[in-house]
């Protein structure tokens, strides 16, 4: 199927690891131009020689979205690179770790808010004017499946996660009638290296079994079941941000789609 994405001009942030690098892989893999975003530079710089090896069209941008300034910097490199912005991938953002709610302090509560919904606001008011003249946009939020049915744990985390689906979905409306649609993807646990190595330590000090397999089991048995039988992957959600991207979804708006595996137990 061809997605008819080649020479759309797409930013992912974040894409310098995990699940932000497959996303830039996999669009630069159906012909799309990728900006390769991160702070560190030779961690992104690695993921956009990997794209270019394989023949796409990749361009980098370093900077710190955790102000007006970075994101206002990072717009307007990322519109250099490639003449414009046509697909914006909010993948950035900072990532719960196993806290209770009498862990997380209020500094906490307002770091991740900062660090998850705001990292969005200031990108997306930098790039919006520019977008509405293209007359044709994509802009997708990740998400968690937490923000639907959160744990105990990272209860600031999974409460930023649920305050992107409603600024998503004003965000579809705000951008009404302009060939500009928004959407959500919500993952489950996506087995990225940094998640692998929290569970692991996490499997350690619990006195358990640190080999992969045996993690993921008591994983899906104790703290996510779902009837797919496995944690989610990169890839699973690289192709379904890929796929909302292309023009092949001009119909998609507005819409939450999760990638859990089944997990959520609501229709």
């Amino acid at each position: 199927m061809d997605l008819k994405l080649t020479g759309k001009r797409a930013l992912v942030t974040g894409s310098s690891a995990g699940t932000g690098a497959y996303i830039a892989k996999t669009l630069a893999r159906e012909g799309a131009y990728v900006i390769v975003h991160g702070r560190n530079q030779d961690r992104t710089r690695a993921i956009a020689d990997e794209i270019y090896s394989e023949g796409g069209k990749v361009a980098v941008v370093i900077g710190d979205l955790s102000t007006i300034q970075g994101a206002e910097q990072i717009a307007q490199d990322a519109r250099a690179a490639f003449g414009g912005v046509d697909v914006l991938i909010n993948n950035a953002g900072l990532i719960g770790y196993y806290e209770t709610w009498d862990d997380v302090n209020a500094e906490n509560w307002a770091e991740m808010y900062d660090g998850v919904v705001l990292v969005i606001v200031r990108l997306v008011n930098a790039l919006q004017s520019h977008m509405e003249t293209l007359s044709w946009g994509r802009i997708i939020n990740i998400a968690s499946a937490q923000s639907l049915q959160p744990f105990a744990m990272m209860p600031d985390y999974a409460a930023a996660k649920c305050a992107v689906l409603n600024l998503t979905k004003s965000l579809s409306k705000r951008f009404d009638c302009t060939g500009i649609t928004v959407n959500i993807v919500s993952p489950g646990i996506i087995v990225t290296d940094r998640i692998k190595q929290r569970m692991t330590e996490a499997a350690a000090k619990e006195g358990r079994s640190t080999q992969w397999e045996e993690i993921e089991q008591y994983v899906l048995t104790n703290e996510l079941d779902n009837p797919t039988g496995r944690l989610a992957r990169p890839e699973d959600v690289a192709n379904l941000v890929t796929f909302l991207s292309s023009p092949l979804a001009d119909y998609i708006n507005g819409t939450n789609i999760r990638v859990d595996g089944g997990s959520i137990l609501s229709i």
